[in-house]
């Protein structure tokens, strides 16, 4: 039954961020984001039971299908919105929480070679705007913005906003005040 439940929760979290999406079956039938999301799930779970060849493939397959490059052994957490999938790539090490929006063409990437964390970690409630790249073991914390085009490397606090190239806090909501760079 807890399976049921996480996916009328997609939907549903498809329906509230997503006005193009005008019902539930609508939703289900042409969300490739949420269709790569489902499929990262089996994939994590099929990694986590050591079953990581078969989780690479399949990872492989939903990618060619959707568009969406998620690494089986990144962690995504609950009602994660990816909207207009194509493009995204979130690597092995990465960490997505709940109640996240990812606009197409979005990186969560890793820096360096090691096998330690080296993908960022993104918090609760935050917003990724289209072709964002966040790399490296970074934290974007949570209810952060994250515009379109940023490219971030170093940590977002909780509730600010990064844009540009190279990405600079310009606000944050719990001050209501410029930040200086």
């Amino acid at each position: 039954m807890r399976l049921i439940e996480r996916l009328r929760e997609d939907v549903q979290a498809v329906l509230e961020r997503d006005p193009a999406a005008r019902g539930a079956l609508e939703a289900i039938l042409f969300s490739p984001g949420m269709h790569a999301l489902w499929m990262h799930r089996l994939n994590h779970w099929l990694w986590r039971a050591n079953f990581k060849f078969l989780a690479r493939v399949l990872a492989h397959l939903t990618r060619m299908l959707t568009g969406v490059e998620i690494h089986p052994g990144a962690r995504i957490g609950r009602r994660v919105v990816i909207d207009h999938g194509m493009g995204i790539v979130i690597g092995e090490t990465a960490e997505v929480g709940d109640d996240v929006m990812i606009y197409h063409g979005v990186t969560l990437g890793g820096t360096g070679f090691t096998r330690e964390k080296r993908h960022p970690t993104i918090g609760n409630g935050v917003l990724l705007g289209a072709h964002a790249v966040v790399l490296g073991p970074i934290v974007v914390g949570d209810g952060a913005k994250v515009g379109a085009g940023a490219v971030v490397t170093k940590p977002v606090p909780p509730g600010a906003t990064a844009i540009g190239n190279p990405a600079q806090i310009i606000f944050r909501e719990s001050k209501l005040e410029p930040v200086e760079a």
